[in-house]
């Protein structure tokens, strides 16, 4: 027990547990968008099922370090470029969430989700957790390396796992919801994930991309799409402006009726003098 008093120990859960938090972010976008498409009881269940499977996968993944060391290991080259087991899978879940990130940008684009019965009659409750499990995987494999090389104690990283996934099931509620309620930022969240996927297969590549520079690129984009979601708030609760029209006085009212009136008296005349003389 003498890790408890340990200022190492917490001092590396702290940063490893923020870490988790930040690297899931990604995780439950991801989640959000797919569990969208059950609605209702389904929606929370996916979410929780989904959520929970990551964490066991983190947990089981760090219990095998061993594995995920040979996981490093260079397997075969290609084009001089050598690729272990991690950039296989890297390649396959980044490619997988481009194509699905596409696939969902081209469903929003054509409007082919008027109908939501059929989206949700097509979309099963096992065939949304067997792709959120696939990106578990993926996802997971990044968060244990990041882990491994951050810390020394397994109960550490396995606690930081735990604590980070907690704070992800908690936000991961209002963020579906949020999702769901505003379409452009659902766009946006689709091209979030774009953008991971093809951080994810560069880094399978071996080209590596600070993620510093992925998460401003995020940022930056959530900033812009906060104050546009304000300003159309704005807009709509404005309440458009009343016309005023000039009073006339009665006399006045008496006298601009009476002079329309003598007008329109002379201008009938004139027309009738006119076809006589015509006659």
């Amino acid at each position: 027990m003498d890790w408890v008093a340990n200022p190492e120990v917490w001092i590396s859960l702290v940063t490893l547990t923020v870490l988790e938090i930040v690297l899931g972010i990604d995780n439950v976008i991801f989640i959000s968008i797919l569990a969208g498409r059950l609605g209702g009881k389904e929606a929370e269940r996916a979410r929780v099922v989904g959520l929970s499977l990551a964490m066991g996968m983190r947990v089981l993944l760090l219990l095998g370090i061993s594995w995920i060391v040979r996981l490093t290991t260079p397997l075969f080259s290609v084009f001089g470029h050598e690729l272990s087991g991690r950039d296989l899978i890297l390649l396959g879940g980044g490619l997988f969430l481009l194509g699905k990130a596409t696939f969902e940008i081209h469903h929003k684009l054509e409007g082919d989700d008027h109908d939501d019965a059929g989206d949700r009659a097509g979309a099963t409750f096992t065939r949304v957790i067997i792709q959120i499990l696939l990106l578990d995987l993926v996802f997971s494999l990044d968060s244990v390396i990041t882990a491994v090389g951050m810390a020394d104690r397994v109960g550490v990283m396995i606690a930081a796992v735990v604590i980070a996934v907690g704070v992800m099931l908690w936000s991961s509620g209002p963020v579906m919801r949020f999702v769901g309620k505003h379409p452009t930022v659902k766009m946006l969240a689709l091209a979030f994930l774009l953008l991971i996927g093809m951080s994810l297969v560069a880094e399978g590549a071996e080209f590596h991309i600070p993620k510093g520079y992925i998460y401003f690129a995020m940022g930056f984009a959530v900033l812009v799409e906060a104050l546009n979601l304000r300003m159309k708030r704005n807009r709509q609760s404005r309440t458009p402006p009343v016309e005023f029209h000039e009073r006339r006085m009665p006399e006045f009212a008496a006298a601009s009726d009476s002079s329309d009136a003598s007008d329109a008296s002379d201008a009938d005349d004139s027309s009738a003098a006119d076809s006589e003389a015509s006659g």
